[in-house]
């Protein structure tokens, strides 16, 4: 994929909608089932994966001519794992309370196979700019799904959100445990592919 023939606003879309993480392109799925029970840890995860993704994809377009190709997986992951530790140690510092229950979803971002493929198949062929639209984007879209899937859990499974109660009566339940999140992720997915398909042609929010 290349940025010469996309304008900054078409790779922002991209990211966000047409290859969306866990609703497009359906990887990094781990964290959207264990970390949205609760708005508030789906949003702190979905937060430190836009630095993270953004970063990476900086830093790689900056070294892309310095990188030898045989090299190229191993020099990634050093990059990807310096900027997880950055975001690690921040959040075990300054937020306590939420990185007590999603410290280790934070430190296996490392492991996050969209932060590498996007370093792989763009960053290291694209400009500064464009590179860093494009994590940004990415990112972003990880953290939208996150927000909305956090969202209908903990509003259906406790019946608040960010702590606050809004519907009163029995909730259910279901939806705060695992097996809640992958009903969850799955009925989202499709609506946002029957979405595609009616109103794009299938061929995403971005229109490529």
């Amino acid at each position: 994929m290349s940025a010469n023939t996309k304008s900054n606003w078409e790779l922002l879309k991209n990211g966000m909608f047409g290859e969306n993480t866990i609703f497009r392109m359906a990887i990094s799925l781990c964290p959207s089932i264990a970390v949205t029970n609760g708005l508030k840890n789906g949003v702190a995860l979905g937060v430190a994966v836009v630095f993270v993704q953004t970063m990476v994809n900086i830093t790689v377009s900056l070294i892309r001519s310095f990188i030898h190709p045989k090299i190229r997986i191993p020099i990634f992951m050093l990059i990807i794992a310096g900027y997880v530790t950055i975001i690690d140690m921040l959040m075990s510092t300054y937020a306590r309370p939420i990185y007590a229950q999603i410290g280790l979803y934070i430190q296996i971002i490392v492991a996050f196979a969209s932060i590498f493929a996007r370093a792989e198949v763009f960053a290291s062929k694209n400009r500064l700019i464009p590179s860093a639209i494009d994590g940004l984007g990415m990112g972003i879209g990880f953290l939208l799904a996150m927000i909305v899937i956090s969202f209908f859990r903990e509003l259906l499974g406790k019946g608040e959100l960010f702590g606050y109660s809004l519907i009163s009566g029995n909730p259910l339940l279901i939806m705060i445990l695992p097996a809640g999140g992958f009903l969850a992720v799955g009925l989202l997915m499709g609506f946002f592919n029957w979405v595609d398909m009616r109103f794009f042609g299938g061929k995403g929010a971005s229109g490529v």
